[in-house]
């Protein structure tokens, strides 16, 4: 096995059993899903909140766009979960940008920079989860870089059903969408557009030590 073949996959074990936060972290943000993917992070937001992992819920505040079902229609499903409104908590996001991965990144990091937040957990669908979390610690490297970020899965759904994903363009299983998801990580740190795996693992590295002291 190569070096960045082993890299990758400490870093996605790391991230599928990712350590909690020692305190109740700010928030949790539901990188945003297609209608078939959605009940992934909806659900596990619940979860968190329950066992007091995180004081609020962030999802992207949008009219539904590229597959996205927008911020009223997931508002509204998280509290008929259950979860109070006031836990809720919408990103920003200009009307003119395009919705993608990085665009949501920037977003959040600079949600939580003026909110003074100090931990949050990434919460994707499981084959979206890795690139989700790079992409969150990329736009944190060059936005907020003191902030903690830690990964939480969304609960896996059927692995072969076929879905829409990727602003509701790409179709496949979810089986079939981890190997996409592995290309396009390739793609994008090709371009420049995503940290290394050795960045990552550093984030994650320091972050754990900044928890030890």
């Amino acid at each position: 096995m190569d070096s960045h073949t082993s890299k990758l996959l400490e870093l996605l074990t790391r991230l599928l059993c990712d350590t909690h936060c020692e305190c109740t972290a700010d928030a949790v943000y539901l990188f945003a899903q297609t209608q078939d993917n959605q009940d992934s992070v909806l659900s596990a937001a619940g979860g968190l909140l329950d066992q007091s992992l995180v004081h609020r819920v962030l999802i992207l505040q949008t009219t539904a766009r590229c597959g996205y079902p927008g911020y009223e229609y997931w508002r509204e499903k998280l509290t008929a979960s259950g979860i109070p409104d006031d836990c809720i908590q919408g990103v920003n996001l200009e009307a003119e940008i395009a919705l993608n991965t990085l665009v949501e990144a920037e977003a959040l990091i600079d949600h939580a920079r003026l909110n003074g937040y100090e931990n949050l957990y990434i919460t994707a669908s499981p084959f979206h989860q890795l690139r989700a979390y790079m992409t969150s610690v990329t736009a944190a490297m060059r936005k907020f870089p003191g902030l903690n970020l830690y990964s939480h899965a969304g609960n896996p759904l059927p692995w072969l059903e076929s879905v829409a994903h990727s602003q509701g363009n790409c179709m496949g299983t979810r089986a079939a969408l981890i190997h996409s998801e592995l290309g396009r990580i390739e793609k994008y740190q090709e371009k420049g557009d995503l940290a290394s795996v050795e960045s990552v693992l550093e984030h994650l590295n320091n972050r754990e030590s900044r928890g030890q002291l």
